[in-house]
């Protein structure tokens, strides 16, 4: 079966919001240690994040795949990882020689502790499948009929049901194949362990390459929570927060780049913007290079020349793959548990091996960044931020509104709310389903702060915009009055539907060609209107309105009783 990029979409965004809890984790753990505040329960706290990923995994995964991020995803989620895990420990094959002497009591903990150590080796890829299956069971069932006799177990009830199930269906495999499961993760982690510097050169430039299409973050969990074993702690980064000397390696060549690299590349571009436009990019610049400095996040700079200068872009994942190498060869060992920022390396400074280095390899790539941009985007006139054609913003258009303000205007620069089929977001970008890609206006979206664009496919479209992205995508969601922004009701292919009599709402509305689209949900009509002011509410309440909410930008919402069956009749 061909397996698309846009198919993975949905796995990439979904891992962010189980990691999105390390970071706090990872404070904690550190805090309560020791050689800092030595508060034990502080560090159980956060020691007990990391000993439950798989669970965490489960649960996040099965939330951001449904289509709606509704709980009942992720309580299904919970109950495959139980089942699978829980299953699959009683079906474990024990040494014969584990426990060997022991008294019997003693013989079932020996026995308990074999099994929940085998387990909490794979436990995160058992999350991730547990989240993948509960997340698509809720979608495929969380709108499920029963008869009448069994109608309680019916809807988002039957989601968790029907997971646990396939949670018995993968208790089975993983107990039963436990030995080929953990041979083959065995010789996974040492094949990418001793590959050595080619595999993380190798890594570093996939990393940086797969940010296009998002699917990044599956390559990283492969080597943060998966490759190699340190007492029972499994991946790069878990094994780091356990004390493994070896472990860093996928982590610390980040920290060049990431920390001077890619701000030097800021200020080369505001050094080769046009003098009267410098003091306009100056603050995005300095904004997009202090981000990356304090915490890692990069993208935003990424996506300011990656389709304007391919081989630019080139050049920076064959830094960032040469930084791996270095960090390597020098011995440096650092790790991270959101990105390799300054606020990670300070944070974790004591765990670190020779963390000092990281200066002088900084300073150096601090200037190399700086002259390989600047060099290029002179030489070959790149129209990097301050060079491009000045684009006046259309009316109304303020990225620094007011939330609702904000979201409206992201909705009509998509193309109004009937032109979005689904909206989500990662920690850097829009990711949406559009269903007509000549809608989009890319000009009034850069206008809003967007600093790229992405189309992984005929109806994919993801829009960059730093760590705002997800607070951009709840705004929009509320502007459209609904988690999932509802199917335009112009594509509804059902002839049973009742339709309402729209000719007295047409006329009210300022005639058809007043009306560019329209979408609904059961209690309110969501229109994108050529002129707002023609719209008669006199009219309209006599006809049924309760009331209209005219968030600006041409965007009106109506809230009245029949809102679906007068949504087809408009869209007709």
């Amino acid at each position: 079966m061909k397996i698309s990029v846009q198919a993975l979409q949905p796995l990439g965004r979904a891992l962010m919001l189980p990691i999105a809890v390390l970071p706090i984790a990872g404070l904690l753990l550190r805090l309560g240690q020791p050689d800092l505040l030595d508060i034990p329960f502080v560090a159980a706290a956060g020691s007990a994040v990391f000993d439950n990923l798989g669970l965490l995994f489960a649960v996040g995964i099965a939330v951001g795949f449904a289509r709606d991020g509704n709980g009942a995803a992720g309580l299904a989620g919970i109950v495959c990882f139980l089942v699978a895990t829980h299953g699959a420990a009683t079906l474990l094959t024990v040494p014969p020689g584990t426990g060997a002497g022991l008294p019997a009591d003693a013989l079932a903990l020996a026995t308990d502790a074999f099994r929940t150590k085998a387990i909490d080796k794979i436990s995160v890829p058992i999350g991730i499948l547990s989240g993948i299956i509960a997340g698509s069971a809720y979608n495929r069932w969380s709108g499920i009929r029963l008869p009448d006799y069994l109608s309680f177990f019916g809807g988002r009830r039957f989601v968790p049901i029907v997971s646990g199930v396939a949670g018995l269906g993968l208790a089975a495999v993983i107990g039963f194949a436990y030995s080929a499961i953990a041979t083959g993760m065995d010789a996974l982690s040492g094949g990418i362990i001793h590959s050595g510097v080619f595999g993380l050169f190798l890594y570093g430039v996939l990393n940086r390459l797969l940010i296009v299409t998002g699917l990044h973050h599956i390559l990283n969990n492969v080597a943060w929570f998966i490759v190699g074993d340190f007492h029972g702690s499994t991946g790069d980064l878990n094994r780091f927060f356990a004390g493994d000397p070896s472990a860093g390696a996928f982590m610390t060549g980040f920290f060049p780049v990431m920390m001077f690299g890619l701000p030097a590349a800021c200020l080369a571009m505001y050094r080769a913007a046009l003098p009267e436009r410098r003091k306009a990019v100056g603050g995005m610049l300095l904004s997009m290079a202090l981000t990356a400095f304090l915490t890692g996040v990069t993208e935003p700079i990424e996506f300011s020349f990656m389709f304007l200068a391919p081989v630019l872009y080139g050049l920076h994942t064959l830094m960032t793959g040469l930084a791996m190498v270095v960090m390597d060869l020098l011995g440096v060992k650092l790790g991270f548990t959101f990105s390799a920022g300054l606020l990670d390396y300070a944070l974790n400074f004591s765990k670190a091996t020779r963390p000092l280095l990281l200066v002088p390899v900084g300073l150096v790539y601090f200037a190399l960044y700086y002259g390989v941009f600047r060099w290029a985007i002179t030489r070959f006139d790149i129209k990097t931020p301050g060079r491009e054609p000045e684009i006046a913003p259309a009316a109304g258009d303020d990225g620094e509104g007011a939330p609702v303000e904000r979201g409206a205007a992201f909705v009509v620069a998509l193309g109004g709310a009937g032109n979005l089929a689904s909206i989500d977001a990662c920690t850097t970008r829009l990711r949406l389903v559009i269903r007509d890609q000549a809608k989009v206006d890319e000009a009034r979206l850069r206008s809003l702060g967007a600093k790229g664009f992405v189309r992984p496919s005929a109806e994919a479209l993801q829009v960059v915009l730093g760590p705002i992205a997800d607070m951009v995508a709840d705004e929009m969601r509320r502007m459209t009055g609904s988690a999932v922004v509802a199917v335009s009701v112009a594509v509804v292919p059902s002839v049973d539907l009742p339709v309402a009599d729209a000719a007295p709402w047409i006329a009210a509305l300022g005639g058809r060609g007043n009306i560019l689209s329209v979408a609904a949900n059961p209690s309110r009509l969501m229109l994108h209107l050529a002129d707002p002011s023609l719209m008669q509410q006199d009219m309209l309440r006599a006809l049924g309105l309760r009331a209209a909410v005219v968030p600006g930008d041409g965007v009106v919402h109506l809230l009245t009783d029949e809102a679906e069956p007068l949504g087809r009749a408009l869209a007709a």
